[in-house]
């Protein structure tokens, strides 16, 4: 059985053990949430402990690996440019669309409420929003360490960017150097990552418990819509977004489009891996014409890094948690979900439910309850194959918006 069908089973049988005890045809049932609990504590705590060197070393090594190649300064400036307006673009949106389309999802106020005594006192101070003056104040820390210490995320992202392109103009020996040392824990770090998620159906089940022990059917409903909406959404942004980029802005006719990006969205749809799809974008992007620079350079790069997918199942996940747990989110903290989901979009770890742990960093940034990913990774399949879909639409327009660039460019 895949790892995917025993976290669905893990959740499954979670949810249905928690009805029973809401009904009160478990003797002992709080007996019973109260052995759990812990477990799924240790589960959430296994994946906190790693995001921080995870996003940390992959935004350093993919930051001064592009700044500190040649072909930045041709086309890489560009594609920089492009890749972080389109996510910052689509996150914005995102939040603008999904924060009304998941308040609409009943919730009994009562059992949400009932959630929040169990979350750490840091998260129960969500409805103290920041002002819009503290929020750019806190972006830039005394002490990045510290930062990092109390879990606020958004400053170590921009710590780490801002390190990677210093890390770029340094000597080219000693550059190398640093970058394959920071890759090797990028590297390291995504093992670890798939270790600990060997264990999400123990994790998964025990989060799940408690969940619906306290909201009762609610959970289950709630959980179905939040799938609805992330899935709507993450075609929504390809039709209306990607599509009449890829025609205007790349200068393909749709049908030609289409052609051009179906045989990599196959691929991702099937395998849910961007990489693996990889193959087929760079023979989509060669029968197409497109410049050597673009197919051998933008592509692997953009399969590696660049996630419009994630661009909108991190805000969706982020305010459906915030629904969950009945945690107000002000205006302040929805910038905050913009901009650290369009940077994490960048972290996302190229294995299944990578978004789902690429969503910690985020959800830490606007103190939400960090509990909820168990759930959202445990029925993240289906979401999963449209956006790993997603991320292959991007990187196709991505190259078809570059390639026509060039050319032009190179015309004169």
């Amino acid at each position: 059985m895949s790892l995917t069908a025993r976290v669905l089973v893990g959740l499954v049988a979670g949810f249905l053990v928690g009805l029973a005890i809401a009904s009160g045809r478990v003797p002992g049932g709080g007996a019973v949430v109260a052995v759990f609990a812990p477990v799924g504590t240790i589960f959430i705590n296994l994946i906190r402990m790693t995001v921080l060197p995870l996003v940390a070393s992959m935004l350093v090594a993919s930051v001064g690996s592009l700044a500190a190649s040649g072909a930045l300064a041709r086309i890489g400036a560009r594609a920089a440019l492009f890749a972080v307006a389109l996510v910052a673009a689509v996150a914005a949106i995102t939040v603008a669309i999904a924060a009304p389309a998941l308040a609409a999802i009943p919730i009994d106020r009562a059992a949400a409420m009932a959630l929040r005594p169990a979350l750490p006192a840091a998260d129960a101070s969500a409805s103290a929003a920041p002002t819009i003056a503290q929020w750019f104040v806190d972006l830039v820390p005394p002490n990045v360490v510290k930062a990092a210490a109390d879990g606020a995320m958004l400053p170590v992202i921009l710590f780490s960017v801002l390190f990677g392109f210093a890390l770029a103009r340094a000597a080219p020996e000693r550059r190398e150097a640093a970058l394959r040392a920071v890759q090797g824990v990028a590297d390291a770090m995504q093992r670890l990552v798939a270790w600990i998620l060997e264990l999400a159906p123990i994790g998964v089940f025990a989060l799940a418990v408690p969940l619906a022990s306290r909201l009762g059917l609610a959970a289950a409903g709630a959980v179905v819509a939040y799938v609805i909406v992330v899935v709507a959404l993450t075609i929504a942004v390809g039709a209306a977004i990607l599509y009449p980029l890829g025609v205007v802005v790349g200068g393909m006719r749709l049908r030609e489009f289409i052609a051009y990006c179906a045989p990599s969205q196959a691929v991702a749809f099937a395998s849910r891996s961007s990489l693996a799809a990889l193959p087929a974008m760079v023979e989509s992007s060669e029968r197409a014409h497109l410049p050597e620079i673009v197919s051998s350079f933008i592509l692997p790069l953009a399969a590696s890094v660049f996630r419009v997918g994630g661009a909108v199942a991190i805000p969706v996940g982020a305010l459906f948690l915030a629904r969950l747990y009945a945690v107000p989110v002000a205006l302040p903290q929805m910038a905050s979900i913009v901009v650290t989901s369009a940077l994490a979009s960048f972290t996302v770890p190229g294995i299944p439910g990578g978004s789902i742990i690429a969503m910690v960093p985020v959800l830490a940034a606007v103190n939400l309850p960090i509990d909820g990913i168990g759930i959202l990774l445990a029925v993240d399949a289906i979401p999963d194959m449209f956006r790993t879909t997603e991320n292959v639409t991007g990187s196709m327009t991505l190259a078809a918006v570059l390639a026509r660039g060039h050319l032009r460019k190179h015309s004169y």
